[in-house]
């Protein structure tokens, strides 16, 4: 089936979400339009997102956005469990394992002290440049291979369960730098995985996904989206690929980055919600499509996103520079999605 077709049989149902008047009414979220999350279920698991963040030469963005992930979880009294970097980690020479960059621009950025925990790491088409012969997450693949690092990245696509006591979520990490169909590479400077690597990584998605979920909500994530409603559009290569997969596996999330602004998009009879955080700290990129049109929601924003789970029920928010909660939704186990604010 076409791309076009696909898209044809598509429609945000904007009108069969359930809208909340009050955020009281939700619990976990305090106040939209505020920093504070409150009452948090005492068995709730967090996570923070971000993408797009190791910017070159001025930091000062990724700073904002790094000060306002402390500053949110100190506030909230939020346990972060896990930090997902959702690709585009390196924007120029990184050189090796030994590079200062991974101090300023990770382990000082984020730190320990504050996120006690893995940050899961996944390649973007920036760690895809070569650097005098050496691919970049190549070095960042070494980087995690060294140990005495929160940085994880086992491999290009892995697997791992959340939170590592009592999980009640998979996720699945890929590498979404895809040849586009015909198997020429992406765009330009950025590199790609072979055609014949695509199809390993198929393989074992595929074989991954038959396996028993041993968690009752599944997710996957990559750095580029299936759909977007930002600069880059939808991305033919990944929707021929995943799109299929992920509505016979019935997966509750994508996670992504590539496009620098936060998104959410829901389609009808699409059990997967689109979950786009790339404000981490890169220049922000126009929005190609309003969230009018197909949404609920996108913006063109600095920021990072959170994960709240339980066995029941995810929480996921949208948080820009200034700490402040821009978009919140909730989805159960049978897909249905309330949307906060």
């Amino acid at each position: 089936m076409s791309l076009g077709s696909i898209a044809s049989r598509r429609r945000f149902l904007h009108q069969t979400f359930a809208f909340s008047a009050t955020s009281v009414l939700m619990g976990p979220l305090a106040a939209c339009g505020s920093g504070i999350v409150s009452d948090i279920t005492d068995n709730s698991a967090h996570l923070l997102m971000l993408g797009d963040w190791g910017a070159a030469g001025d930091h000062s963005d990724q700073n904002k956005v790094a000060a306002a992930m402390q500053t949110y979880v100190k506030a909230g009294g939020v346990n972060t469990e896990a930090l997902l970097m959702l690709g585009d980690n390196f924007y120029s020479t990184l050189g090796s394992v030994s590079s200062s960059r991974w101090i300023t621009q990770f382990e000082n950025m984020y730190p320990s002290t504050v996120f006690n925990c893995p940050a899961y790491a996944i390649p973007g088409n920036h760690d895809y440049i070569s650097d005098n012969g050496v691919v970049r997450f190549n070095v960042e693949l070494d980087y995690a291979a060294r140990g005495n690092t929160r940085w994880t990245m086992p491999s290009q696509f892995y697997r791992f369960t959340f939170p590592q006591k009592d999980p009640v979520l998979t996720i699945i990490a890929l590498d979404s730098n895809i040849p586009y169909p015909g198997g020429s590479p992406q765009s330009g400077v950025f590199g790609s995985m072979t055609d014949d690597q695509r199809l390993a990584q198929l393989e074992w998605l595929t074989t991954e996904l038959e396996k028993p979920l041993a968690t009752p909500f599944l997710a996957v994530m990559g750095h580029h989206p299936l759909y977007s409603d930002g600069s880059h559009g939808d991305n033919s290569s990944l929707i021929r690929d995943w799109d299929a997969l992920l509505r016979k596996h019935n997966v509750h999330l994508y996670l992504a980055g590539h496009d620098h602004d936060l998104q959410h998009l829901e389609f009808e009879g699409h059990p997967t919600s689109f979950f786009c955080s790339g404000g981490g700290g890169a220049d922000l990129y126009n929005l190609k499509t309003s969230p009018a049109n197909r949404g609920p929601y996108a913006q063109k924003v600095l920021g990072f996103s959170h994960l709240e789970a339980t066995s029941e029920q995810l929480t996921m928010r949208h948080i820009d520079s200034t700490g402040t909660i821009v978009h919140a939704f909730t989805k159960n186990l049978d897909n249905k999605v309330t949307i906060i604010t």
